[in-house]
């Protein structure tokens, strides 16, 4: 069965009738209904928060996988109703990158191409890039995920071409030394 509808247009009581039967429907899907939950207009933000809830109960292992797949959509959805200053938003920011970082170890996942972090997104909207698939570590991804334990690879690479370029120097400079002497 197909549920044949958007998300952000159901009622409060359509919601948890495909909550309760998603098994059912061939096009449920879990990233699309926590993103109607913020983008649902026709919810007060009680029911928005008593959905959010009810459906935590069942998808609740999906929806912190989010942090990594979709850290805006899971920001949006768990700070529902709450009135933060800039210091609450970058405490919740920084605890999400350390549970990304957390994800990533536990699962052994060494490569960090997921959800929004695989396309590329430059921030304008008329660009022809947007929605194309990059590939990990390319100029055209902006959206790099990164922690501050990472190592710049080419950082090492760097300095042995800088070590390899003073050891060729001094060798010149001791022969124009012995040449002017």
């Amino acid at each position: 069965m197909k549920i044949g509808k958007k998300f952000n247009e159901l009622s409060k009581s359509e919601y948890f009738h495909y909550i309760d039967n998603h098994k059912k429907y061939t096009d449920f899907n879990t990233l699309g209904l926590y993103r109607s939950i913020g983008e649902n207009e026709k919810l007060s933000l009680d029911d928005k928060i008593e959905i959010r809830d009810y459906t935590n109960q069942f998808f609740e292992k999906t929806f912190n996988f989010f942090q990594l797949k979709d850290p805006e959509t899971y920001f949006a959805v768990t700070t529902l109703g709450q009135e933060l200053t800039n210091a609450d938003e970058r405490a919740i920011w920084d605890t999400i990158r350390a549970n990304q970082q957390k994800i990533l170890s536990d699962k052994k996942i060494k490569h960090r191409n997921f959800g929004n972090y695989s396309k590329h997104n430059c921030g304008y909207d008329d660009c022809f890039m947007n929605g194309v698939m990059v590939k990990q570590d390319s100029l055209l991804g902006y959206g790099h995920l990164y922690f501050q334990s990472d190592k710049n690879k080419y950082a090492a690479q760097n300095k042995s071409e800088r070590v390899k370029k003073d050891r060729k120097q001094k060798h010149r400079i001791i022969l124009e030394d012995l040449e002017n002497e």
